[in-house]
């Protein structure tokens, strides 16, 4: 199963949001050569997850990186 992809973390520019790892910024795991993927809210502002083909809603506790706890 995929870790929970989070709508507002803590300090996104120092991971890599690229794949299911989350490999620190200067230690990146996948080796394929490139540089650390931008979290979609570093590309895209605070809302993100608001646009489009997101769709995606805070309020439901299916919703990925909302703890339902």
């Amino acid at each position: 199963m995929a870790k929970k992809f989070p709508l507002h973390p803590k300090n996104p520019e120092r991971i890599c949001w690229g794949c299911d790892k989350y490999c620190p910024a200067d230690a990146l795991g996948c080796g394929n050569g490139s540089g650390r993927t931008l979290h979609p809210a570093e590309m895209l502002g605070d809302d993100w997850y608001t646009f489009g083909d997101w769709a995606i809603d805070p309020a439901d506790p299916a919703t990925p990186g909302k703890k339902t706890h």
